[in-house]
C-alpha cells in the first residue's frame, strides 16, 4: 500500500503518487502530500498566496484532496500546521521536469557529471515567481529507493523520497534549500534493506568526522583575480622551468596550539615562502576530501571537494588565486586508482559494486586495503574524468599528478599467482585502465591545453609521457623513480666505496629521453623508516650536509624538471611526520640555513639559465664531459642550447678529497666563471679555493672538446661554470 511505502521510505516513483496527479477515476486532479507529524495542510496559490483548499487527512502524514473543478495544472505551496509551529513550504513534487533536467545529456561530456549530479543550486521561474532551491541527483542504479536527508527534514528518509530515472539516477528538486545546508542520501539496497547513510559522491564540500555530511555549496560566489596568470600560461611545458615544492598542507607549518593553518593563512605564509625560495610550482598532496588524516589524502572519498580541514571552497580558491597572482602554479595529487571502504563513501554504494570491480581479484587492493575502480564501466570512467576536470575548471588548477599509475596498469600488481585474473589475451596489463588513462589525458589537454598531467609510474611501461596518437598514455610528464632510487642509493654509500657504484649515478641518462621525466625526491623517500634526506648521507655532520648540497646541485644540473618535498630545503634531520610540522627551528643554525640558501640560489640559477630547462628532452643538448672517472667519483656534464652558442657546465665531486688542477673541456674559447658552488662558505661549505675567479680557456683539447680550463674541485661539491666573456 502507498502509506506503507511512504512510512517505510520505500517509494521509488514519488512524482506518480505525490503532488498534483490527474484523477483517472473522475474529473480534475488529486493533490496529495506526505507530511509526517502535520495536523493540518492548507493549499495556497504559489504566485499570490491565496488559499485554494484544505487537504483531507487520510492517514498519519498522508493528506489529499480531489479537485474536480480544476482542469489545468497549477503551482502551489502548503501552509502546514504542526504541534508547535505553522510553516509554509513549496511542494517539491510539482517540479518533475526541473528534477530530471540535464540527465538526457549526462554522458555527452564528463563535465556534465559535476554540473548535473550532486547538489546543484538552481532557480525556477514559475508564472513570474522565482523559486530558488537545490536539485539533487545521485547515481544508484540498483537501489530500490533513495531519499535525500538533512537538517532540513530532520534526517528523516520518509520526507523527501527521490525519483528514479531510466539511467539509474535518483533526482529531486527541493525549493528553498540554500548553500550551507547539510545532507546525505538514505539508500535502500535491491532487497529494500537500508544502507548506512551515504555522502554525496559528487558533493562539493563535506564535514569531517563524525558526520561526514555533505554540504550544499555555491560554486559561483568566488571572484577570480588570476586572469593575467591564465593568459600568460604557455602550452608547451616541456620548454619551461619547472621547480616544484611538494607540500602536505596539514604539516607544513602549524599554529602554536598545534592546529593546521587554514587555506587563507597558507595563502599568506606558504605562498610567500615559495616565492622567496624561487620555486615555480607547488604540488599539494591530495586535498580531495578524505576521512582519515593518516592516509595523507591518498584514500579519498570526496573527489570533487577540497577538504574542509582548512576552510571552505572559496577559501581554497583564494589560495590558488593567491598562488597565481604571485606567478606560482598549483599541481594537485589525484587518486583515481582506488578508494577506501568507509561506510559513508563509494563502497557498495547502492548495495552493489557501483564503482568497484566486483571480483576481489580485480577490485581489492592488497597493499592499501582499498577498493579498485572498475575502469571498464562507462559510468565510472565518466565519474573519474569529471573529478579531474572540475579542479581545472572550478578551481583553476594548473596540473594533476596521478598517483599509483603502476597499480592501475597491471592486474598482478602486488599480487601472487592465483590472486589475479589475466586480460583477454592472457596477459597482466589492464587494458581498461590503459584506455581510461589515455582518455583522461586527451580530455585534459583538449580542454585545458595550458595544464600538465604527471604520472607517478614506477615501472618501465612504454610511452607513459608520449602522445596517445603514437600509442602512449598521453601524460605530459613522468616521475623518474629510477633516477631517484639509483642516485639515493649511490649517495648513501661511503665515498670510499662510491667508485664501485659509479654507474648508478649515470645510468639514468641511458633512458633519460624515453620519457619526459621529472626528477622527484618526494615524501615517500623521507618516511616509513627511510630516514630524512640529510640522514641518508654518510659521514660526520659536515659531510652529511656537504653530500646533500652536492646531490641537490647534481639534481639541478641533470636533465629533467625538479621536485623536492618540503623540509628537504632546510636539511631537516627527522623523518616527515604528518602530525607535526617542518622543523623550522633548524633555520637558526648555519648548517640548515646554508642548505636553504643553496636551494634558493639553485632555483634562481635554474630559472635564469635557459640551458638548464629549455632542452631537458633533447638529447642533442646534453653531453657528458666526464662520466667514466669512477676512481675519483667525479661527474662533469654540459647543458647547451640547440645552436650551441649558450651552455653551462656542472661538475660534481662526490668524495671528501679536493682535486687540484682538474682540467675541464669547454665548448669555445673565452673567459669562464663559477656561477654557483655548493661548497661555498655561505652554504656552510668548506670554502675551499677553486683557483682563480675567472678562467681563460686554453687551446688544449680535452674531453672531446677543442678548448679547456683548469680549476681545483672542492670536496663533496657541485659547481656550475659559465662563459662570461669572449
Amino acid at each position: 500500500m502507498l502509506i506503507d511505502d511512504l512510512n517505510n521510505a520505500k517509494l521509488s516513483n514519488p512524482f506518480e503518487t505525490l503532488g498534483l496527479q490527474v484523477n483517472h477515476e473522475g474529473k480534475g486532479y488529486i493533490l496529495r502530500a506526505y507530511l509526517p507529524g502535520a495536523l493540518e495542510v492548507k493549499v495556497l496559490n504559489l504566485s499570490n498566496s491565496k488559499e485554494i483548499c484544505t487537504l483531507e487527512k487520510k492517514a498519519d502524514g498522508l493528506f489529499e484532496k480531489c479537485l474536480e473543478k480544476v482542469d489545468t495544472p497549477f503551482h502551489y505551496k502548503f501552509k502546514v500546521k504542526y504541534q508547535d509551529a505553522t510553516i509554509e513550504v513549496i511542494d517539491p513534487y510539482q517540479f518533475r521536469d526541473e528534477a530530471y533536467y540535464g540527465l538526457s545529456t549526462m554522458y555527452e561530456s564528463p563535465e556534465n557529471i559535476y554540473k548535473t549530479l550532486g547538489a546543484q543550486l538552481i532557480e525556477v521561474n514559475i508564472d513570474g515567481v522565482v523559486v530558488k532551491g537545490t536539485k539533487f541527483a545521485v547515481y544508484a542504479p540498483s537501489a530500490s529507493a533513495v531519499s535525500v536527508i538533512g537538517d532540513f527534514n530532520f534526517w528523516d528518509g520518509r520526507r523527501h523520497p527521490m525519483a528514479r530515472s531510466m539511467l539509474g539516477h535518483w533526482v529531486l528538486f527541493v525549493p528553498d534549500l540554500k548553500a550551507g545546508e547539510r545532507y546525505k542520501f538514505e539508500i535502500k539496497d535491491p532487497n529494500g534493506n537500508r544502507l548506512p547513510h551515504k555522502a554525496d559522491p559528487v558533493g562539493f564540500y563535506h564535514e569531517q568526522y563524525p558526520s561526514f555530511a555533505s554540504i550544499i555549496s555555491d560554486q559561483k560566489t568566488y571572484k577570480w583575480n588570476d586572469a593575467k596568470w591564465i593568459k600568460s600560461q604557455q602550452n608547451n611545458k616541456l620548454k619551461q622551468a619547472i621547480s616544484i615544492y611538494e607540500v602536505h598542507l596539514a604539516s607544513w607549518k602549524r599554529k602554536s596550539d598545534g592546529s593546521s593553518l587554514s587555506y587563507r593563512e597558507l595563502a599568506d605564509q606558504l605562498v610567500k615562502y615559495v616565492v622567496d625560495m624561487g620555486y615555480t610550482h607547488i604540488e599539494l598532496m591530495p586535498i580531495m576530501e578524505h576521512p582519515f588524516s593518516g592516509s595523507w589524502g591518498y584514500q579519498p572519498t570526496g573527489l570533487f571537494a577540497p577538504t574542509s580541514r582548512f576552510g571552505g571552497i572559496d577559501d581554497f580558491k583564494y589560495f590558488v588565486d593567491c598562488c597565481h597572482q604571485n606567478n606560482i602554479g598549483v599541481i594537485l595529487d589525484w587518486v583515481p586508482a582506488h578508494f577506501p571502504t568507509d561506510a559513508h563513501g563509494l563502497a557498495r554504494f547502492d548495495g552493489t559494486p557501483v564503482y568497484e570491480y566486483e571480483d576481489p581479484r580485480r577490485g581489492w587492493h592488497p597493499d592499501w586495503n582499498s577498493l579498485i575502480y572498475d575502469f571498464g564501466r562507462d559510468t565510472v570512467r565518466n565519474f573519474l574524468i569529471a573529478s579531474a576536470l572540475i579542479w581545472l575548471d572550478y578551481y583553476h588548477i594548473d596540473g594533476l599528478r596521478v598517483d599509483a599509475v603502476a597499480s592501475m596498469l597491471y592486474w598482478d600488481y602486488s599480487r601472487k599467482e592465483g590472486e589475479w585474473v589475466p586480460n583477454v589475451d592472457g596477459g597482466n596489463t589492464n587494458y581498461e585502465a590503459i584506455s581510461f588513462l589515455k582518455w583522461f589525458n586527451e580530455e585534459v589537454y583538449k580542454k585545458y591545453p595550458h595544464a600538465m598531467t604527471i604520472a607517478e609510474e614506477s615501472t618501465a611501461f612504454k610511452g607513459v609521457s608520449r602522445p596517445t596518437y603514437t600509442g602512449g598514455l598521453g601524460f605530459g610528464f613522468k616521475w623518474n623513480m629510477g633516477w631517484m632510487h639509483d642516485s639515493l642509493q649511490y649517495m648513501s654509500e661511503d665515498p670510499y666505496f662510491r667508485k664501485y657504484h659509479h654507474g648508478e649515478m649515470s645510468f639514468s641518462m641511458i633512458y633519460a629521453y624515453n620519457e619526459n621525466f621529472i626528477l622527484s625526491i618526494s615524501h615517500d623517500e623521507v618516511t616509513h623508516g627511510k630516514h630524512s634526506l640529510l640522514y641518508k648521507m654518510p659521514g660526520d655532520e659536515w659531510q652529511q650536509s656537504a653530500n646533500l648540497r652536492a646531490y641537490l646541485g647534481f639534481q639541478y644540473a641533470h636533465p629533467g624538471k625538479k621536485l623536492n618535498f618540503m623540509g628537504t630545503e632546510i636539511a631537516q634531520g627527522s623523518e616527515w611526520n604528518h602530525d607535526a610540522q617542518v622543523e623550522w627551528y633548524l633555520t637558526q643554525y648555519d648548517k640548515h640555513k646554508g642548505v636553504q640558501k643553496l636551494v634558493k640560489d639553485l632555483n634562481t640559477l635554474y630559472k635564469k639559465e635557459r640551458t638548464l630547462f629549455e632542452n631537458d628532452y633533447d638529447e642533442n643538448c646534453f653531453y657528458w664531459l666526464d662520466v667514466n672517472d669512477a676512481d675519483h667519483s667525479v661527474f662533469a656534464m654540459m647543458r647547451k642550447n640547440e645552436k650551441g652558442d649558450d651552455f653551462i657546465i656542472a661538475v660534481s665531486n662526490f668524495t671528501p678529497v679536493p682535486y687540484i688542477g682538474y682540467r675541464l673541456g669547454v665548448l669555445t674559447e673565452g673567459i669562464y666563471e663559477i656561477v654557483l658552488n655548493t661548497d661555498d662558505i655561505k652554504y656552510w661549505g668548506s670554502g675551499y679555493s677553486t683557483g682563480r675567479k675567472k678562467m681563460k680557456a686554453s687551446n688544449i683539447s680535452w674531453q672531446n672538446q677543442y678548448h679547456s680550463i683548469v680549476l681545483d674541485l672542492p670536496p663533496l661539491s657541485t659547481i656550475f661554470i659559465k662563459k662570461v666573456a669572449d
